[in-house]
């Protein structure tokens, strides 16, 4: 985030923000139409809305691989390190009932692999047990394989998790490529998240731009959005979106829940003199220039920011960026500094598009 928007920060704390293009200073709730008009809540708020078919689950009927041979003993860390680093669609056979896989290695996607699924069948956790991130992927990684000569804009590998928890993921301290992604860091390829509950994550408390307790995300291919959809984020710690994070990637986050996250840094980005930097977002923290945030049919309720934006954290450094909240409901996320909407630090293109939602 570039300086300028310091400043812009700066104004809306004095009170400025009616001087602002695209910073809200009247926190009504749309009635349906674009840009936030109108009051009330009669037939607003969280509602299902329809998952295109880029955005669904992968058919996992025929595995590649599968961990485990029918008991929980038989579902190790070893074999899902194995299995995600041979790649093709990975199921689990860990028995009938709910198992937690601590991982003792994080599970890193070799670049040469056309597509990871990782199906957890709705029984498995994996669990990074509070000191490892979980799973990693990134195509500009030589260790994991250079596979083209443009690492940073590439169609593969495709990673799909789906029916699975991820529990306790740990990324402190990984500072390549900016750190974050506690329990998911991926660059490059494409990244689809369904059915998925991320509880408990972390990723290093300071930093300006760092971020993702649960996911972050870079690069992705041809500027495709990461899809979020009926997903579960609780718990995340992190400086900055403690839940999902990136840097100049779109996002299709649908019919998800985002519950008690907190961002600690301390200092905004660019950092504050004398400070290490962030502390926004509290569940979903984006920069870059053009890219797109849509959120709908999603819960926000009760993350926390120690700089702004309390549920989520928008800026678009050129103002080509757009943020689009449709049929959702953000109630009780705190900004302790600031915010352009109840739990919002917006800056985009024009208005937030807010269509039958309450931001409160």
């Amino acid at each position: 985030m570039r300086r300028a928007v310091l400043t812009l920060v700066v104004a809306v704390l004095t009170g400025l923000g009616a001087l602002l293009p695209g910073v809200a200073t009247s926190y009504a709730v749309s009635s349906g139409a674009p840009s936030g008009a109108g009051a009330g809540s009669g037939g607003r708020g969280v509602a299902h809305v329809p998952v295109p078919k880029a955005g669904r689950a992968v058919d996992t009927s025929h595995p590649d691989h599968v961990v485990g041979s029918g008991t929980s003993a038989s579902c190790t860390s070893r074999k899902v390190v194995r299995a995600v680093a041979l790649g093709g669609v990975i199921t689990f056979d860990c028995g009938p009932d709910p198992v937690v896989i601590g991982m003792r290695r994080t599970a890193k996607v070799v670049n040469t692999s056309r597509r990871v699924v990782i199906d957890g069948g709705g029984l498995v956790t994996l669990s990074g047990g509070g000191h490892r991130r979980i799973l990693y992927q990134d195509t500009c990684d030589q260790r994991q394989v250079w596979t083209t000569d443009h690492c940073d804009d590439q169609a593969h590998p495709r990673l799909v998790v789906q029916h699975l928890t991820l529990l306790a993921g740990n990324s402190s301290g990984q500072t390549f490529e900016g750190g974050g992604g506690g329990a998911i860091f991926d660059r490059g390829g494409q990244l689809k998240v369904v059915d998925t509950r991320f509880v408990d994550n972390r990723c290093d408390r300071t930093g300006p731009d760092l971020g993702g307790a649960a996911v972050r995300a870079l690069s992705q291919y041809a500027g495709r959005p990461v899809w979020v959809v009926g997903s579960t984020f609780r718990g995340g710690v992190c400086s900055n979106g403690s839940a999902l994070s990136s840097i100049g990637v779109s996002w299709q986050v649908l019919n998800s829940r985002f519950v008690h996250n907190r961002a600690v840094g301390h200092g905004a980005n660019p950092a504050s003199p004398g400070t290490p930097g962030g502390g926004s977002g509290g569940a979903i923290y984006t920069d870059g220039n053009t890219y797109r945030l849509t959120v709908a049919g999603t819960l926000i309720r009760a993350n926390h920011a120690r700089e702004g934006g309390g549920a989520i954290f928008y800026v678009s450094n050129d103002r080509t960026g757009t943020l689009h909240i449709h049929r959702s409901t953000l109630e009780d996320n705190v900004s302790e500094r600031f915010e352009t909407r109840p739990g919002i630090f917006y800056l985009g293109r024009g208005p937030i598009d807010v269509r039958h939602s309450i931001i409160r």
